[in-house]
C-alpha cells in the first residue's frame, strides 16, 4: 500500500513538470508556422513588387500600391515600410530594381521568451521586424 501512494504521487509531479513543456512546445509550432507564413507573404509581396518595378513607365506609387495590394490580400494586419531603388548594378551592363519590405511581426502567445532571446528587446515590446528583399533584372 504504501509503495502505490508514493508511486502515485511520483505520477504526478512528472505530469506537473512535462505538461508546461509540452503545451510550451505546442504553442511554439503554432507560433512559428504562423510567422513563416507571414515571412512568405511578405517575400511573394516583395517580388510582386519588384515585377512592377522592372516596367520602366512604372512609378513608385504603383510599386507600393502592388506590395500593399498583396499585403492586405494576405490578411497581415497593419502596415508596411516599403523601399524601393531601380539602380542597382547588375551584370556588365544592366541594372535592377530592389523592393525591400518590412514589417514589424509580434509573437502573440510566446512574445515574454522572444523578449529573453532577442537582443535589444528585453525592455520593448518583444517586436521582430521581418525583411524580405526581391531583386530583379530591369527591362532594357
Amino acid at each position: 500500500m504504501t509503495r502505490l501512494r508514493n508511486q502515485k504521487g511520483a505520477a504526478l509531479l512528472e505530469t506537473a513538470i512535462t505538461l508546461p513543456l509540452v503545451l510550451l512546445v505546442c504553442v511554439s509550432i503554432f507560433e512559428f508556422g504562423r510567422a513563416y507564413q507571414t515571412w512568405q507573404v511578405l517575400t511573394n509581396a516583395a517580388r510582386e513588387g519588384a515585377r512592377v518595378a522592372i516596367i520602366s513607365s512604372s512609378t513608385d506609387a504603383q510599386i507600393r500600391t502592388a506590395v500593399n495590394n498583396y499585403i492586405t490580400s494576405g490578411q497581415l494586419p497593419g502596415t508596411a515600410s516599403i523601399a524601393i531603388n531601380r539602380t542597382v548594378p547588375f551584370g556588365a551592363s544592366n541594372t535592377a530594381s530592389q523592393v525591400t519590405v518590412s514589417y514589424p511581426f509580434n509573437f502573440m502567445v510566446l512574445n515574454p521568451v522572444i523578449r529573453l532571446v532577442q537582443a535589444g528587446s528585453a525592455t520593448g515590446q518583444g517586436t521582430t521586424t521581418m525583411v524580405s528583399t526581391a531583386l530583379m533584372r530591369n527591362e532594357s
